[in-house]
């Protein structure tokens, strides 16, 4: 399929295409269920935020940012440093845009704990490979075919109660991106004692401008051949 035949028609594609949620998790042989926000009464406990919609979140200021609403979990699920959490979608659309993941370290109980501040950092992301912007060499290309994204918690990271949080940012439509994120609960267990410099630590919502290349950037024009993530890089202390 010649993809300048194609890009034209991606971009007017109804924002209601692409939408989709992280609704489960696997962690070792353990598969933890995620929100089911369309039948709420149903869902069962979850180590995931509570989330009302697959709706995008559409601006860096908007409290969805953080965690797509949702403010609170009623599990939390146990993963050593060092170990894998991969994130599971029902559905994924889009093909352009990178995936980001992200922690915050809780200071005490998760029930005082909603990401405030600024605390969140990446521990992964994958944007565009080679040198085509609209092309299918996005990470969120990789999420659409195997609907699941797997990520190792640094196995120097301190123990301690987090959030974390898996962003898929759409750049399909020129001008207009579309921000999915869904937080849940873990309790890391390790020895590790990483502290993070304060120019890798974010607040989230707000933890780029709007007008950030990244989020801005239209992959049909421009001429562009590279892209940079808003949110900076993986912190390069961290060990994998």
């Amino acid at each position: 399929m010649r993809f300048d035949i194609l890009a034209p028609a991606l971009a007017l594609v109804p924002l209601v295409a692409g939408h989709g949620a992280v609704t489960s998790y696997v962690i070792g042989s353990t598969t933890y269920p995620g929100y089911e926000g369309f039948s709420p009464a149903s869902s069962p406990k979850t180590i995931q935020y509570q989330w009302p919609d697959y709706n995008p979140t559409m601006t860096v200021t908007d409290a969805k940012m953080r965690c797509n609403g949702g403010t609170r979990a009623d599990l939390s699920a146990p993963i050593n440093a060092g170990q894998n959490i991969t994130a599971v979608w029902k559905q994924w659309t889009h093909q352009q845009g990178p995936v980001m993941v992200w922690l915050f370290k809780c200071a005490g109980d998760f029930s005082a704990c909603k990401g405030d501040g600024k605390g969140w950092f990446k521990i992964d992301q994958m944007g565009l490979w080679g040198n085509v912007l609209n092309s299918n060499n996005w990470g969120t290309a990789l999420v659409y075919k195997n609907l699941k994204w797997s990520s190792m918690i640094p196995r120097n990271l301190a123990p301690g109660n987090y959030l974390i949080r898996h962003e898929l940012l759409a750049l399909h439509q020129a001008n207009t991106p579309q921000f999915y994120a869904e937080c849940a609960q873990l309790v890391v267990s390790g020895s590790g004692t990483a502290a993070l410099p304060s120019d890798h630590l974010y607040s989230i919502p707000t933890y780029a401008p709007q007008n950030d290349p990244g989020v801005t950037v239209d992959i049909y024009n421009g001429g562009g051949t590279s892209y940079t993530p808003p949110g900076g890089d993986v912190w390069s202390g961290f060990q994998f």
